[in-house]
């Protein structure tokens, strides 16, 4: 039996415009089992970035809640918060959020420091996720010196520092090459299974999505469909997949 690790129960979330309640969640309820890759797919607007924040303890739910390893988050004090985010959860971003002045070895240093990692074992784990991720020869190498490929391994390497249960992904190859997305997912998918970590991917590339475990589509802030394995693997002529991004369902 799959052990659950994320769930959202009736999760809603409303900002303010002004004294205008704008809805970005909706009463979504979702789980996601441990060492999963699940995406969250859906059109611009839909909630997905709201709905990761959310498991990522950046915002709280207006209602409803978000529990991650049997830790209900709406429970947690501001500092607790802050330490879940530090040694509980990684984010990968499109645009990678790389330190420009700082080395790949110093990015992935950079949470440890954060986390009060005594310097001797940051640099040691540093440079085995480095060498984790393929970079071992481009340790001392800036930003601008790496590919974009390159860059957004630096920063699946940060995201693992600490030694998190989830990995949060916002479109994580949408300033990639295919051939670089895929590199991506293949080092997603061999992480997984060293390490058993899970990944949320929020998508809307056909090539992330069909080497997914399951994804969820996400329209108005509610989640309106599950898209099987079959539909996943078969994502960039699937009809499913392509009514489910633009939202149809």
């Amino acid at each position: 039996m799959s052990e659950s690790l994320v769930e959202t129960v009736q999760a809603t979330k409303q900002y303010r415009r002004g004294k205008v309640p704008v809805p970005a969640l909706n009463g979504v309820s979702l789980k996601i089992n441990r060492g999963e890759i699940v995406g969250i797919i859906g059109p611009s607007g839909s909630g997905k970035t709201t709905l990761l924040n959310l498991i990522g303890g950046l915002d709280r739910p207006s209602q409803g809640k978000v529990v991650v390893d049997g830790v209900d988050l709406s429970q947690l004090g501001e500092s607790e918060l802050a330490d879940y985010r530090l040694n509980k959860v990684g984010f990968i971003f499109q645009f990678y959020n790389l330190i420009s002045t700082l080395s790949a070895l110093e990015n992935v240093e950079l949470p440890m420091s954060f986390a009060n990692v005594p310097k001797g074992v940051q640099d040691d784990r540093a440079r085995e996720l480095l060498k984790t991720v393929g970079l071992e020869e481009r340790l001392h190498h800036r930003p601008d010196e790496l590919s974009g490929g390159e860059q957004q391994r630096v920063a699946v390497a940060r995201a693992l520092a600490n030694g998190p249960s989830v990995i949060l992904a916002d479109e994580p190859t949408g300033d990639l090459d295919s051939k670089s997305a895929k590199r991506l997912m293949d080092l997603i998918k061999e992480l997984r299974k060293e390490k058993n970590v899970t990944f949320v991917i929020v998508t809307h590339d056909p090539i992330v999505i069909s080497q997914c475990d399951r994804a969820y589509a996400v329209r108005d802030g509610k989640v309106t469909h599950e898209l099987s394995t079959k539909e996943l693997s078969s994502a960039i002529f699937s009809d499913k997949y392509n009514r489910a991004l633009d939202g149809i369902y």
